[in-house]
């Protein structure tokens, strides 16, 4: 496929899997509200002594970590998302909580695998280069490893392995399969579509409770149009 249908594709995708989009879309929302009055129940406890301060920082606590199960779930739909891209298929993946906390736990195993490495390049090239070329050394390498992390990812999708993601040498490999000027291309074109609606619902999110749901609904889109065609890309390796 080229980008042009990967795009249109992906667009396209959420409307045709609303229930997903609803289901995760509402957790996204419990998820903003969570988050935001745990972070008021932290401010209260720091302004409280006793009792209080502790029923303050209990409820932050509970808070955050629902916040961070629901991201888990939301990023973990994700990473099927990218198999049912990689497979061709129209339909969306079933809703599966579990499936898709672990989903997450081994991309964050990922990310750290593929970023650790360049942050070990970095601090020894600092050791020997000035701080001009250490720069430059830096975007390339996180430019590198973002590439590879990117194959590394639909590597699990399509295999669910973690050796098969956490292979660095494939996913190099598959870099050149896919192609550098279509990754990147299609990486570049990818971000301008998910800034521009970004600004668009910026703007929306503050109608008063209207714009708290647009906000939750936005944002899952997003989630689901980048992995489909993060999915599709790798589609034909």
């Amino acid at each position: 496929m080229n980008i042009g249908e990967i795009i249109s594709d992906s667009l396209s995708y959420p409307f045709q899997n609303m229930k997903a989009l609803l289901v995760y879309a509402i957790l996204g929302i419990i998820g903003g509200i969570v988050g935001g009055a745990s972070l008021l129940s932290v401010v209260g406890s720091l302004s409280s002594t006793g009792f209080n301060s502790s029923v303050f920082a209990g409820a932050g606590a509970v808070g955050f970590i629902v916040m961070i199960i629901v991201f888990l779930l939301i990023d973990g739909y994700g990473l099927d998302i990218i198999k049912f891209g990689i497979e061709r298929r129209t339909e969306g993946p079933s809703v599966d909580f579990g499936r898709q906390v672990m989903n997450a736990i081994k991309l964050i195993v990922v990310g750290i695998v593929y970023y650790i490495i360049p942050a070990i390049i970095m601090i020894i090239a600092g050791l020997i280069f000035k701080s001009g070329i250490l720069f430059i050394i830096g975007v390339i390498v996180f430019i590198v490893f973002a590439l590879a992390q990117f194959m590394a990812k639909c590597r699990l999708a399509k295999s669910d392995s973690l050796g098969d993601a956490l292979a660095i040498g494939e996913a190099f490999g598959d870099i050149s399969r896919v192609g550098v000027g279509k990754l990147i291309g299609t990486v570049i074109v990818i971000a301008i579509v998910s800034g521009i609606i970004s600004l668009i619902v910026t703007f929306l999110s503050f109608i008063p409770i209207i714009g708290g749901i647009i906000l939750g609904l936005a944002s899952v889109y997003i989630v689901f149009f980048y992995n489909r065609a993060v999915g599709l890309l790798y589609s034909d390796v």
